[in-house]
């Protein structure tokens, strides 16, 4: 069950990376655009924004409680098979089939239940990868929205994502991630307000 809750795959979304993180400076956060040369540039931490953006937060529980829920449907129905297996054994064994029929019959029944064990495990493996996929293009399109709007103050020439050693060493002062996770954050609250006005208007 290692495919289930692939989180790791919104972080995928947004850069290849790690978990090991290089120490920035102690200089203060620049609200201001900051230049590189004839370059702008800023980056936004990616672990920050996977824990601070409630989109994020709430998706999350919600892919964490299916993959529960999952992993102990398929747990129950495992230890039924073993049963069953260990079952047909013992009779087997102890010469309690009847007949050779009976105790063909029941091994047909057994094989069928591991069959649909196995169907059961890659439809909810197929499933909860599609609503993976189906929360990190949100993800996606919401960053992207922001930051097109956010840039046309900002005029940034690159945007980076931040985690691990994509980027050996960023200061402090080139850290936008605070600004990003307000502005969504800002969105979301926004479109949320939206959807039950339009909730209570059909009532």
């Amino acid at each position: 069950m290692k495919k289930f809750f692939l989180m790791a795959a919104a972080i995928a979304a947004l850069a290849s990376c790690n978990n090991a993180g290089p120490k920035m400076d102690d200089m203060p956060l620049a609200n201001d655009s900051t230049s590189t040369g004839s370059l702008k540039i800023a980056f936004v931490e990616v672990d920050s924004l996977m824990t601070q953006f409630e989109f994020c937060k709430e998706y999350s529980l919600i892919l964490e409680k299916k993959s529960t829920n999952a992993r102990n449907t398929l747990n129950q129905k495992g230890q039924a098979l073993q049963n069953a297996m260990v079952n047909f054994q013992q009779k087997l064994n102890n010469n309690g089939f009847t007949s050779r029929e009976q105790a063909e019959s029941q091994q047909a029944a057994i094989q069928r239940q591991q069959q649909s064990l196995q169907e059961l495990q890659a439809r909810l493996e197929n499933e909860l990868a599609n609503e993976t996929a189906t929360f990190n293009k949100a993800l996606s399109d919401s960053l992207q929205h922001f930051l097109t709007a956010y840039n046309r103050d900002k005029r940034y020439d690159f945007i980076l994502t931040k985690q691990g050693d994509n980027i050996l060493y960023a200061a402090k002062r080139y850290d936008i991630t605070q600004d990003v996770i307000n502005g969504l954050n800002k969105r979301y609250k926004s479109t949320l307000k939206k959807d039950e006005k339009k909730s209570d208007e059909k009532k």
